[in-house]
């Protein structure tokens, strides 16, 4: 073949070219599908599928014994080599996102947050973990006012007045605590076996996958006043390569996350909250204006908490509770439940359908009325009473119908002047006895606060600019106190037995997007692939935007603008990325009183095609 098809064929698979070092140099990034120089398969159409939904992207993933599920390949792979040697779901789940640590750094790491729902097979029981951060002992609104941080009366929302990078939004990080706790009290392995496939990529390095690489930008974090016009140099010497994101097939290493990673295997959390780590981010803060102690570290703990309950149907839907947004994916439900045989009488959502506008129309405007007690109510719990029980009621749900128009748009507050942002990974693991995983670990916004821990090889999050500098809100920043949390996982049960792991990552799409997932399947039929697949929307409470994606605004677009709507058209990026295992028992997981996995039944898993992830089983 001539060199200049060779060369083509290498650029079209995303891969790398011949050059003065033959194969050395990653694809240049003006050479990809939108960059400068498109290659010439960008202008080709998308293939034909032989059965099915002609538009899934692949098949769903099956398999008996186990399953991971994750927005990395690799991280995928991670998991599943630690259920090949023996551990369990949860074992799985830390491995997989300890490497997603390394190789989707700007989405998660041991410096952010976690939220976990676990199902233990022989107990038939859920349990459901907190550990989100809490703000440092200096972290007040006063503090704030006198760095010239004001509540914003036109942004009623969370974040209001926030500086959103830097080192005043970094709250204590709860990932490594909760890694260690669920590894104690459900896992099998240790820190020692489910870190070292993450510090192996962390030593030798990994090629930087296309839509990560896509993302791969720092935010500017500096400096403490009028944040932020400058990065911090050990977020750059850290993250990026001769000084600039790395390209896709770029092999990337952290070797200073490897150490961290081996100082959690040597001493486990302590090294981050008690020891070495910790002074180190104590330093760092300290030397930005920030006000993290030893004390605030060394007292930090997550919660075992219940879960937000809601049934749909014949299913019941477990949610995170506040301070997660979670919960008001169920307050969706039971509107819809409850007023679409009103909006739409004799009409189902499955006989509506995903091509009209009425469907989502009702869609729109059903999360309008659950973001709206989301952003009144939802804060922690331990410092505001959240009247979660009311929220989540048949009563309520019905006393809502009368606020919609099936034919017209409803305007949720007066428009603001800030857009929610953020992202995040979810991850579904499952094992050979019927344990699963319902997992979410997050910076919050892409590459966290934008400030790096000097040695240690990972980003401090900024989830305290979902705090708010309105004294009256239930949400105003405290010492202690755990921000609003766009962190979001859920759990599908029937009649006590698992049906799928409910996950969806991306800011405050998360809770909406839980909605439109368990709506796909649960009234459409959908199978877990092809949910992942399917159009979304995006609506923002504060400036009522509506995005569609592409697809999606070319069919129902127009109708819905004349409803009133404030419609445009979004790609892919704007919608998050679904990563589910759905559990389909055999007779014996009925009879089984256990509740345990090997009685016929299987898992079906779907990643989505909007990351770069991949569904892996045994």
């Amino acid at each position: 073949m001539p060199k200049s098809r060779v060369a083509a064929t290498i650029l079209g698979l995303g891969l790398v070219l011949p050059g003065p070092n033959l194969w050395s140099q990653a694809v240049p990034s003006d050479a990809l599908c939108g960059g400068k120089t498109e290659p010439a398969f960008c202008k080709a159409v998308r293939g034909a599928r032989a059965e099915g939904w002609p538009a899934q992207s692949r098949s769903e993933v099956m398999a008996q014994h186990g399953m991971v599920v994750t927005s990395q390949p690799l991280a995928a792979q991670a998991g599943l080599q630690i259920l090949r040697l023996g551990g369990n779901a949860v074992d799985a789940a830390v491995a997989a996102a300890a490497a997603l640590n390394l190789v989707e750094p700007m989405m998660e790491g041991v410096g952010g947050d976690l939220f976990a729902l676990i199902y233990i097979a022989k107990e038939r029981k859920v349990y459901v973990l907190n550990a989100s951060g809490t703000a440092p002992s200096g972290a007040t609104a006063e503090r704030f006012n006198e760095l010239g941080y004001h509540w914003d009366s036109k942004n009623w929302g969370p974040g209001s007045g926030m500086p959103v990078h830097g080192i005043l939004p970094v709250t204590v990080p709860g990932a490594a605590w909760g890694w260690q706790e669920v590894l104690r009290r459900f896992g099998t392995m240790t820190f020692k076996q489910v870190l070292e496939p993450a510090i192996q990529y962390a030593d030798e390095g990994f090629p930087v996958s296309e839509r990560i690489a896509h993302d791969w930008h720092l935010p500017e974090a500096l400096p403490l006043r009028g944040c932020c016009t400058q990065l911090d140099a050990d977020s750059v010497k850290t993250w990026y390569v001769n000084g600039i994101p790395p390209k896709p097939g770029e092999i990337f290493k952290n070797p200073d996350l490897a150490r961290t990673f081996r100082l959690l295997q040597a001493q486990g959390v302590d090294a981050i909250y008690k020891g070495v780590i910790a002074k180190a981010i104590v330093a760092k803060s300290t030397a930005l204006g920030g006000t993290m102690t030893l004390d605030d570290l060394a007292h930090y703990h997550g919660e075992w908490v219940e879960a937000a309950r809601t049934r749909y149907h014949d299913y019941e839907v477990l949610e995170l509770p506040p301070p997660s947004q979670a919960w008001a994916a169920g307050e969706m439900l039971n509107i819809l439940q409850a007023c679409v045989p009103k909006w739409a009488p004799g009409q189902t959502l499955a006989s509506l359908g995903p091509t009209s506008p009425l469907y989502w129309h009702l869609l729109v405007e059903t999360k309008k009325l659950a973001y709206a007690d989301l952003y009144r109510y939802n804060a922690d719990p331990n410092f505001a009473a959240v009247p979660l029980g009311r929220l989540l009621s048949e009563s309520h749900a019905a006393s809502l119908c009368a606020k919609v128009d099936p034919a017209h748009a409803s305007t949720p507050g007066p428009a603001a002047n800030f857009s929610m942002g953020g992202d995040t990974i979810v991850l579904s693991t499952a094992d050979t006895e019927g344990n699963m995983v319902s997992w979410v670990n997050s910076n919050f916004d892409e590459f966290g606060s934008g400030i790096t821990v000097p040695g240690f090889g990972f980003i401090l999050h900024d989830r305290g600019a979902l705090f708010t500098l309105d004294p009256k809100s239930p949400n105003v920043i405290e010492p202690h106190k755990r921000p609003f949390n766009t962190l979001s996982a859920g759990f599908l049960l029937h009649e006590n037995m698992p049906v799928m792991t409910v996950t969806l990552m991306g800011g405050d799409m998360q809770a909406q997007g839980h909605a439109q997932l368990l709506v796909d399947i649960l009234d459409l039929g959908a199978n877990a692939q092809a949910a992942a697949d399917m159009a979304r929307f995006r609506h923002s409470q504060l400036s009522n935007a509506l995005g569609l994606e592409s697809p999606l605004y070319d069919l129902v677009g127009k109708e819905l603008a004349a409803m009133g709507h404030t419609v445009t058209s979004i790609d892919g990026g704007s919608v998050g990325g679904v990563q589910v295992i759905m559990f389909v028992p055999g007779q014996k997981d009925f009879d089984d009183n256990q509740g345990n996995h090997g009685g016929g039944g299987y898992y079906r898993a779907g990643s989505d095609f909007r990351k770069d992830g991949q569904a892996v089983g045994w």
